[in-house]
């Protein structure tokens, strides 16, 4: 896809720094730099030393360095120059005001500023990155974590759509022998035609179910593991949530019932993302606004990927009730304030081990912080395959596996092609890629029908 309008705009992120990047694209990228520089077009790919100037009055403007990718080998797959200046607003605004002289000089036409995110949007429609590379440099850009950059990294180099590809390439065989059994049902086909389309149809079905049961692992990576901090009243879980943040995001008090909303906190946990609430305390609401934040805390815990629920050592023991509406597998029973109290507490209550701590001296964090930590990676560590890090992606898979499985349900050839076309349009939704000149490929070129 070619594009008539050639744009440009600052690639680097605004404010003071060493070296700021602008990146120019399209049909008039060559001469928006010679008219910058007043030089020829430098080697491609090659860093090159020079001065820039005003295109109008041909004062100095800068001296930095430039870059030149002709196209298709570029990022967006049209004529490409990158412009190396020094950082800070004034030369910034200088080279912005400097494009917009350009238009109209020398044949340079059809110039503007890009649009947000539209270098991407050409290098997707141009065929240099697919859908799924698209979101993983977004994810990449976003990423807080170590975790969600390993992963956004794998994404964007092509890991996940390379898996969806493999599987529309199989579906594409499989219904290229289903229409060939219709349209040339007067030629010799291999007898086992169907038994070969079937099995490999079953064979990417499996995959994709096996797929599609991760746990949600890479959506909950790309917006962090949700933890509820949860328990009765004078516990110490704002205090928890501060030393958590390391800086006074909750307000503590010694007066039961402070906390009545749910605030929430972003934190990098051993390179994991996690979102941790501070909730109201649990017990018989004094007014109608704190039973609100007590049904809120219960909610958020109820919908939470991990829960500490916390109590202090002067409460032992805490109130079964309650503790039991929010004790399951993924639950971590903490008791603070030992330092206020005698000997090491309690180990064990309803068959959960109890981390004994004092946020007030930090006695017993480390652990309860190793055991979290360790909590959060089982639940998002990724081996092996890529995983699904979008909605759109796991919707996609879902449609594409309701029509494999009709498609191995039905005999009639025209009704199995039919779900197998519609399974291949759901899958090349996720990569954007939905090109009919691959069945016709697959059906001349592995039969030789017409030789």
């Amino acid at each position: 896809m070619s594009y008539a309008k050639t744009i440009y705009a600052l690639a680097s992120g605004i404010g003071v720094s060493g070296i700021q990047v602008f990146r120019i694209s399209g049909p008039q990228a060559g001469a928006v730099l010679k008219v910058l520089t007043g030089n020829p077009l430098p080697s491609p790919r090659v860093a090159t030393y020079t001065k820039f100037v005003q295109p109008d009055t041909r004062a100095d403007l800068d001296q930095g360095l430039i870059l030149w990718f002709p196209a298709p080998a570029s990022y967006t797959g049209e004529d490409v120059a990158e412009i190396h200046a020094h950082g800070g607003r004034a030369v910034r605004e200088s080279f912005l005001h400097a494009f917009s002289k350009v238009f109209g000089i020398s044949g340079v036409s059809g110039l503007r500023q890009a649009e947000p995110g539209e270098f991407t949007r050409r290098a997707f429609e141009n065929g240099k990155l697919d859908l799924t590379e698209v979101e993983g440099l977004a994810d990449l850009i976003e990423a807080e974590t170590d975790a969600q950059r390993r992963q956004a990294l794998r994404q964007m180099r092509g890991a996940l759509g390379r898996l969806y590809e493999s599987w529309r390439e199989d579906l594409i065989k499989s219904l290229a022998h289903v229409e060939a059994v219709i349209d040339f049902a007067d030629e010799e086909l291999p007898e086992e035609l169907n038994v070969k389309a079937n099995d490999r149809i079953r064979r990417v079905l499996n995959e994709i179910q096996d797929h599609l049961a991760d746990g949600h692992r890479g959506e909950r990576l790309r917006d962090g593991v949700s933890l509820a901090i949860i328990g009765p009243p004078n516990a110490g879980k704002s205090s928890f949530l501060n030393h958590l943040a390391q800086r006074d995001v909750a307000i503590v008090s010694s007066k039961p019932g402070t906390t009545r909303d749910i605030i929430e906190v972003h934190l990098d946990l051993a390179g994991y993302p996690v979102v941790v609430a501070d909730t109201a305390g649990l017990r018989e609401g004094k007014s109608n606004l704190e039973s609100e934040g007590i049904r809120r805390a219960l909610e958020r815990a109820a919908h939470a990927d991990l829960k500490v629920y916390l109590f202090a050592q002067a409460a032992w023991p805490p109130d079964e009730a309650d503790l039991k509406r929010v004790l399951d597998d993924q639950t971590i029973v903490v008791v603070n304030k030992i330092d206020l109290g005698n000997g090491s507490g309690p180990t064990e209550i309803l068959g959960h081990k109890v981390y004994p701590i004092s946020v007030r001296t930090g006695e017993g964090v480390d652990a309860l912080l190793s055991a979290l930590e360790t909590s959060v990676s089982e639940q998002l560590e990724v081996s092996g395959s890529p995983v699904l890090t979008r909605q759109r992606h796991r919707s996609a898979l879902e449609e594409c596996q309701v029509f494999l499985e009709s498609s191995l349900a039905v005999e009639e050839p025209e009704f199995r092609a039919e779900d197998l076309r519609l399974g291949v349009r759901a899958m090349a939704r996720i990569t954007g890629r939905v090109d009919v000149e691959d069945l016709l490929d697959v059906i001349f070129n592995e039969f030789c029908i017409g030789k």
